[in-house]
């Protein structure tokens, strides 16, 4: 009970402050300075989807973590440089999050047709929407306005991205500290409904722990052996790997969660009752997956003077 005490008193403080930071943001940010800016994003998002599937649960998975670590301000885009290192090479990072070359790709595109104008955190935004719409999801009005950061931090990227072995309460606790509730948390889990893992995030579920059914366990120590095969991949919805549907939530409920933290929130602990109710309500996961992407989207943006547009994602103007 304490614990719950304590998150509600941190959201009170913070929820204030997250709302006034995202207050300049707005779905007609580029109406006038670029109004072919979201089709242009669109577009190569549906290119890059169809030449590759896997893409979109990448392009998805490149929001979450840039916004996670101080905000959604393209951090995790940058390269090193010799006034900082940067967040791919953060533990949660490293020879995991992928597709910076289409987001560069992306970038050129939408400089060709209002060069300056696009922040690479808006196009991160903008692409974790329609990557979602490629595979059947909803969709939802992504406010626009956020500006790039000038740095990055691989400590805030270390501590603040939640490992795929996190308890159910280290991850409440981590989407408390973005602002973002336990039911938010428990929608946003759903985008693993696309996507794959590498083996050495799961092998400890699937050789060690109880709490997964044995039939399916076995089936993944084929392609995930005790040792070795650490790059080997696995669909974190084996039911329904190329669709963007509720299935994930059916997986936890048959002891079918790829990782430690899915099969977490159906556990016997405080969000199984929702996990229940998505696998019977697509709806109403559809609706708040998409409430909950609007609210990650606006962490801490950079708005107004602050930060910069930069002309290359990698690198700073």
């Amino acid at each position: 009970m304490a614990f719950f005490v304590s998150v509600l008193g941190f959201a009170m403080v913070f929820l204030p402050l997250f709302a006034a930071s995202s207050a300049d943001l707005s779905s007609t940010f580029y109406s006038s300075s670029c109004p072919k800016a979201l089709y242009t994003i669109q577009t190569a998002v549906k290119a890059a989807v169809k030449k590759e599937a896997r893409m979109g649960a990448s392009l998805l998975r490149l929001h979450f973590h840039d916004c996670f670590v101080n905000g959604c301000d393209g951090s995790i885009l940058l390269d090193d440089n010799s006034t900082f290192t940067g967040e791919k090479t953060a533990t949660g990072n490293v020879n995991s999050v992928r597709g910076f070359d289409v987001v560069d790709d992306i970038k050129s595109k939408v400089e060709a047709v209002c060069p300056g104008v696009v922040s690479c955190a808006d196009i991160l935004a903008v692409a974790a929407r329609d990557s979602v719409v490629c595979f059947g999801g909803p969709t939802w009005t992504v406010l626009l306005g956020r500006r790039d950061s000038t740095t990055a931090s691989l400590s805030a990227a270390n501590s603040n991205i939640p490992s795929p072995t996190s308890s159910l309460s280290n991850l409440i606790t981590s989407f408390s500290n973005q602002g973002l509730s336990r039911s938010e948390m428990v929608a946003l889990s759903g985008s693993h409904t696309i996507g794959q893992a590498r083996c050495t995030s799961f092998r400890a579920h699937i050789y060690n722990e109880t709490n997964i059914e044995s039939t399916f366990s076995t089936s993944l120590q084929s392609d995930c052996p005790f040792s070795g095969g650490d790059d080997n991949l696995s669909p974190l919805d084996a039911s329904s790997a190329t669709v963007f549907d509720s299935g994930y939530y059916k997986n936890l409920v048959n002891k079918k969660g790829l990782l430690h933290s899915d099969q977490e929130l159906f556990n016997g602990g405080s969000t199984d009752s929702q996990v229940n109710g998505y696998t019977t309500s697509s709806s109403t996961f559809f609706k708040d997956f998409a409430s909950a992407m609007v609210k990650m989207g606006n962490i801490s943006p950079l708005t107004g003077t602050s930060g910069e547009v930069r002309t290359k994602c990698g690198k700073v103007n």
